[in-house]
């Protein structure tokens, strides 16, 4: 069985990659404290662990990734959360996304198609830790209507177009942040439901994320 230790050396690497996403632009402070709360470390593969800390993103397995740190943040600071908000989230991935939001005390509703990617983060003891988040095996264009309407969406992989039922699944004044564009780059949206039927578009930086996928893989 794996130890999972967070030493001296992985705190200050830790501290180190707080002060690059800083700089880099992200002035949220409870999105950076997250960040330095999280021992990223725990979310990869031993053989990563030396390396975990840079700000980049590393294979988890079934052709997905967990992401950069600095793109982690940047999403988490564009939903602008506050404590206590219902969140939709589409890929869980590695959790550590998850995680951060986690940290920033919202309850959490994430989503994950790949069903071996579900069913490690079903083991991962960290997540333990964060009573708020619930994880769901399922199609994240679906969402989740039964547990709608959402304060806020984050989507963590490319949609060619932003999916029609997970608009409908937002609160009125909700926020979705998602990445929309082909596979090379993306460009990352805020969208804002203003009523039932009107939705302002705000267009930030390009990124480049895994595609988001249709229906449920075993």
């Amino acid at each position: 069985m794996r130890l999972y230790e967070d030493s001296y050396k992985q705190k200050g690497l830790r501290r180190q990659l707080v002060e690059t996403i800083r700089q880099k632009g992200i002035t949220d402070e409870n999105v950076l404290t997250a960040i330095g709360n999280i021992p990223r470390h725990y979310f990869l593969d031993t053989a990563f662990e030396g390396i975990a800390y840079e700000d980049r993103a590393f294979p988890i397995g079934e052709g997905q990734t967990i992401s950069q740190p600095y793109t982690v943040a940047y999403q988490s600071q564009l939903l602008e959360l506050k404590p206590y908000e219902k969140v939709l989230e589409i890929g869980t991935g590695s959790a550590y996304q998850a995680c951060v939001l986690g940290e920033l005390k919202v309850n959490l509703f994430t989503i994950e198609r790949q069903k071996k990617l579900f069913d490690k983060v079903k083991q991962f003891p960290f997540k333990a830790k964060y009573s708020t988040i619930k994880f769901f095996y399922g199609d994240g264009y679906e969402g989740l209507p039964t547990y709608a309407p959402f304060d806020k969406v984050l989507v963590t992989a490319a949609a060619p177009q932003i999916p029609e039922k997970l608009l409908q699944q937002m609160k009125v004044g909700g926020k979705m942040v998602i990445p929309v564009g082909g596979q090379d780059v993306q460009r990352m949206l805020r969208i804002t439901k203003m009523s039932d039927t009107e939705f302002d578009q705000e267009m930030f930086d390009n990124f480049s994320f895994v595609p988001m996928l249709a229906g449920k893989s075993s």
